[in-house]
């Protein structure tokens, strides 16, 4: 077991520079711009110094720091509005009206099919494709078991899958 002894703040000092640089590393290779690093490590030191009396117990600290900036830079990526293109954007990437007026239809088609799935694949989806959470998480908040959400998400994409499949074949 531990000893419980508290970190006093030039031993915290001494660290802090490795644990920022390695809450950089993390952040950017999960993914995040030098900014959004800059923030998420940022955050993480403010965590650690508000536990700084409890770091000695931990045998890696690097692996908290690690998880810190994994976890602060997820939960930032979900609380971010998703960025909406411009249509002269959308214009230019469909090239022509003709495909401008077939990507539409197909956003129709899909947001119909979305919309007639069982409200729990539905859900899951969603929680899941935009809200990007975690199997384990989803499973949390639903009350329901990580294979029983494996399980549900797979059988919604396959039911969309075969939908596309027999539209394609039209």
């Amino acid at each position: 077991m531990y000893s419980k002894k508290s970190m006093d703040r030039s031993a915290f000092e001494q660290q802090a520079r490795s644990w920022r640089k390695k809450a950089l590393q993390v952040s950017l290779s999960c993914g995040a711009g030098k900014d959004e690093a800059e923030d998420i490590a940022q955050d993480v030191m403010l965590r650690l110094w508000q536990m700084h009396d409890e770091l000695d117990c931990y045998e890696k600290p690097e692996a908290l720091v690690a998880l810190t900036a994994r976890h602060l830079l997820l939960n930032h990526q979900r609380r971010r509005k998703p960025e909406l293109l411009d249509e002269a954007v959308v214009i230019s990437l469909a090239g022509s009206p003709h495909d401008l007026l077939e990507m539409k239809e197909d956003d129709a088609w899909l947001d119909k099919r979305l919309r007639q799935l069982p409200t729990t694949q539905r859900t899951l989806l969603y929680m899941r494709q935009v809200e990007r959470r975690s199997h384990e998480e989803i499973a949390r908040l639903l009350g329901i078991e990580p294979t029983s959400v494996s399980t549900l998400l797979a059988r919604a994409r396959r039911t969309l899958l075969d939908e596309i499949k027999q539209r394609n074949k039209r």
